[in-house]
């Protein structure tokens, strides 16, 4: 059972994480006026202004009414943000809260949370004990954040966002590790605000394999599109060759070609492309091409995480590559506190037990395993967010990006989409197997 102590702590913990998203919410849509907030900017994306209510309204249904038991605030709109009820292509046409209402409603239901928060014992049923539902809506907010930053990156017009740029780098001498062949315990069910799909903690059995040091540069990258890689099916699948064709695919999305090199357009900045920062915007297709071309492969889900959370020391599992502590500005590039992904090598502090660098922060990274449930996987507390989507054609992407909030960042997270985007802030890095004589 929670002490006072600890559930006062707790308490002040969430209101920290409350105020952090809903600031990092009104900066992304305070930074362009009421046109750009309704404007659909990609049929692919929601306008800003539907992010921004259906954050409200979220945040109403879990923590107003059910964890407060309070009367509805606006009951009348939870079908215009219900994202199942209406693609994101078709919402616009809704009848959508204007700027000034919609900037309203998260005020009110957000006052309404906080008195909420102050009465809350944090303790008790499942939702509700060591504030899950507040973890789980802050969560929510911060991946919503992170879309409206990617909406940000599709607008057109003048540049409106600004933040310092990412520390220098300095490559790692090794340019692959190996990771030897063992079990290690994948996912958890320690983590209070652990979300479905990370639980329950399960033994896994990785065999030996090869992994980059860093995520794939922006140079590595254009030598596969310099040297004619988007015009050879040898190095796609059957289905992204048919998708580079239909999409006519000629390089990573967002980079301009300028005579002989690259530019790329960055929040509306054009600007020659960094040859050491990690490639960004690839899609899975275009991603498992270049790791062809190369010789490799994409890493598997259970790779991943065995080389950002096994530590042979101690044959335990971290939350973080570097440990168990939150991430700090030492540790990572996340949280939208630059608007590009860092150099490699630029967060020796964040290294892996095993040696490597960047896997949390800077660009989300492909993997070729499907989303599916743990052994033992239990929906909660609703299946929209992680089960109505097992079994699709998506694949896995995990580290987080420099968009994704630390809230949203240990290594267990798991995210998913569609094969075929590229709007979204994702990178990749190769991995290889082990040579025979590796694999004891």
């Amino acid at each position: 059972m929670t002490t006072t102590e600890g559930t006062e702590a707790l308490r002040t913990r969430v209101a920290t994480r409350l105020a952090d998203a809903r600031a990092r919410s009104v900066a992304l849509t305070d930074a362009v006026d009421d046109d750009d907030l309704v404007r659909q900017h990609s049929r692919l994306m929601s306008p800003l202004v539907w992010d921004l209510a259906h954050i409200g309204n979220q945040e109403e249904l879990w923590l107003v009414r059910d964890v407060g038991g309070r009367e509805p605030v606006r009951c009348d709109i939870d079908n215009l943000y219900d994202a199942f009820q209406h693609p994101r292509a078709d919402r616009p046409a809704l009848p959508l809260l204007d700027p000034t209402e919609a900037r309203h409603y998260v005020r009110e239901v957000r006052d309404k949370v906080l008195d909420v928060l102050d009465r809350s014992p944090l303790e008790g049923r499942r939702l509700e004990a060591d504030g899950f539902a507040f973890g789980m809506i802050v969560q929510h907010e911060q991946q919503h954040d992170e879309t409206m930053l990617a909406t940000h990156q599709l607008r057109s017009g003048p540049p409106v966002l600004t933040a310092e740029p990412p520390p220098p780098g300095l490559a790692p001498a090794a340019a692959e590790v190996f990771v030897p062949a063992g079990s290690f315990t994948m996912g958890t069910s320690l983590d209070p605000w652990a979300l479905d799909n990370e639980r329950p903690a399960h033994e896994v059995h990785v065999d030996a394999f090869h992994l980059d040091t860093t995520p794939v540069t922006n140079a590595a990258y254009a030598a596969f599109v310099d040297g004619g890689g988007y015009d050879d099916p040898r190095w796609w699948s059957d289905t992204g060759w048919a998708y580079r064709q239909k999409a006519n695919l000629t390089a990573p999305r967002f980079w301009l070609r300028d005579g002989a090199g690259w530019l790329r357009d960055r929040f509306g900045v054009i600007e020659p492309i960094p040859p050491d920062e990690p490639v960004v915007h690839v899609c899975f297709h275009e991603a498992l091409a270049y790791a062809t071309w190369a010789g490799r492969r994409l890493p598997t889900e259970p790779e991943w995480e065995k080389a950002a959370r096994y530590d042979p020391a101690t044959g335990r599992s971290r939350r973080f590559p570097w440990g168990d502590e939150d991430p700090g500005p030492e540790h990572a590039n996340l949280g939208q506190r630059h608007l590009s992904p860092a150099p490699v090598g630029a967060y020796p502090a964040g290294v892996s037990p095993s040696g490597v660098h960047q896997l949390i922060g800077d660009v989300w990274e492909w993997l070729d395993t499907g989303f599916t449930g743990y052994p033992g996987f239990e929906a909660f507390p609703y299946r929209e967010y992680s089960e109505v989507f097992f079994g699709g054609d998506y694949k896995m992407l995990r580290g987080g990006s420099f968009g994704t909030d630390p809230a949203a960042s240990r290594s267990t997270f798991r995210n998913w989409d569609h094969p075929i985007r590229r709007q979204i802030f994702a990178g990749f890095r190769c991995a290889r197997d082990a040579d025979p004589g590796e694999r004891a």
